[in-house]
């Protein structure tokens, strides 16, 4: 769904969605499984920056929920992730900010996007949304006891008979360490 500021000009859209799964492109790391539930307002605010220099920004409210498939950061099993979460943002015309001299930025300046041509599209704002909003390490289970690293057997499903190897020759200088410290 695209929002253009001319439409946005005339009234507010409010929307209502159901997407389906791959309307929204989550790359190769989470791959949305069933509807993503979308809602909310999509407005034009002017930004007065002097007597005949008006900014037209584009502000998105809304909330999602749904959920995606990810792999275990440890086995590689798929994960259901189910997702939701609320936004508020705000996007200005790409160049609006471009002859400024250099400043320093508040914090609320630092939540502004920006959008090219005459709008943007709600899937790459949800494709955002969603990712930020994923954990930054999925597991299958809390104590997920991986892959071997020299057969690459999943350990949770069944016993790897390789033999620990030795260790780094690297970290050799280190291996007394901790003898000596406890002493």
């Amino acid at each position: 769904m695209e929002f253009t500021v001319n439409d946005l000009e005339k009234e507010p859209v409010d929307y209502d969605l159901e997407l389906a799964p791959g309307a929204v492109d989550l790359g190769a790391e989470a791959e949305q499984e069933g509807a993503l539930s979308v809602a909310g307002r999509a407005e034009v605010i002017h930004e007065h920056r002097g007597p005949r220099e008006i900014i037209a920004d584009i502000r998105l409210r809304g909330r999602f929920q749904g959920v995606v498939t990810a792999p275990c950061a440890r086995c590689l099993e798929p994960v259901r992730v189910p997702l939701a979460g609320e936004y508020d943002l705000i996007f200005r015309p790409v160049g609006a900010d471009g002859g400024a001299p250099e400043r320093a930025i508040s914090a609320q300046e630092t939540e502004i996007g920006y959008y090219q041509g005459d709008g943007l599209l709600l899937e790459d704002v949800l494709r955002e949304q969603v990712l930020l909003s994923m954990p930054a390490k999925t597991l299958c289970k809390p104590d997920c006891k991986g892959l071997c690293p020299r057969c690459g057997k999943n350990r949770n499903l069944e016993a790897c008979t390789c033999e620990e190897g030795s260790s780094d020759p690297r970290w050799e200088a280190l291996s007394g360490l901790r003898s000596r410290i406890k002493s």
